[in-house]
């Protein structure tokens, strides 16, 4: 992408690239970074691996957190000095929980053409399996590490009814999980971990239960959560009011005791433990069995 003697200013691209699987790289963007002059990188030694999978030749250079102000202003100067640059991450999308923001910045301050090549982002792909409302969502990056300012945000976004989507590191997931559980209470919720890759793990429950599970303890790599939005709806019904639409769910669809309590709880915001006592109950009637 080397410019013509008429023109001397070039282009900083921000590339996507995949997330776990080599496949998901675009057509578009292995075009880019074939034709680029130069490929900035979160981690070189990272971003290698995929460049030798393609047998992309471009040469790079590092810009990550540490550096990112300094570096920015290096390859800031060298698009205006006509060359075109390639912004990449370790994985997924720029600038989304990863560096870029200031890289952008800085070249739309120098009047430098910003040209997104998009491609995987792992909120994105796990929010179209999570099975939440997905028309209206709240991605929070990542949480703050230090607990209590991390439940003092929590309280900040209790009342809120959109999807919720956080990254979270294996070291915090557990306690990060707890402060969930105890601010916003119990909820829906889908923790997904090495998307994309081999060993992709989607588990889907009730907090309560994945804070429990040894595997989401035990794990390696981080975490895309997706909570369910709080729910503001009618919350005095009585009791034969809750079994006619336990009764009216059942005769619907076939759907187990569980998910016929987890639907009931998200139509209504009644309290999970009142409608599964109702629910045992219909279940051990004689003339249900």
């Amino acid at each position: 992408m080397n410019k013509s003697a008429g023109e001397k200013q070039g282009n900083l691209y921000m590339v996507a690239t995949p997330i776990g699987n080599l496949e998901d790289i675009t057509l578009r963007a292995l075009r880019v970074l074939k034709e680029v002059d130069l490929i900035a990188a979160e981690d070189t030694r990272h971003s290698r691996i995929l460049l030798n999978a393609y047998n992309i030749k471009t040469p790079l250079i590092s810009l990550h957190e540490h550096n990112e102000k300094e570096r920015s202003e290096l390859i800031v100067s060298r698009i205006k000095n006509g060359i075109s640059i390639a912004y990449i991450s370790d994985a997924g999308t720029p600038c989304i929980s990863d560096p870029g923001y200031h890289l952008v910045h800085i070249a739309l301050e120098n009047q430098i053409s910003v040209i997104p090549v998009p491609g995987p982002s792992a909120l994105i792909t796990a929010l179209s399996v999570c099975g939440f409302p997905a028309d209206h969502f709240l991605f929070c990056g990542f949480l703050p590490p230090k607990e209590n300012k991390r439940r003092r945000f929590l309280e900040s976004i209790k009342d809120e009814e959109k999807t919720i989507i956080f990254y979270e590191s294996p070291a915090r997931i557990i306690d990060a999980l707890k402060d969930v559980y105890d601010v916003l209470g119990d909820r829906q919720i889908v923790v997904a971990r090495e998307l994309t890759k081999v060993f992709e793990e989607i588990k889907r429950g009730w907090i309560s239960d994945i804070v429990t599970e040894r595997s989401v303890s035990k794990a390696k790599g981080e975490f895309t959560v997706i909570l369910q939005g709080a729910f503001h709806g009618p919350v005095s019904l009585t009791d034969d009011e809750i079994q006619e639409k336990l009764l009216q769910l059942w005769a619907e669809r076939t759907i187990s005791l569980r998910d016929a309590v987890a639907e009931i709880v998200r139509r209504t915001g009644l309290s999970r433990k009142k409608v599964y006592d109702m629910a045992v109950k219909i279940r051990q009637a004689p003339d249900r069995n």
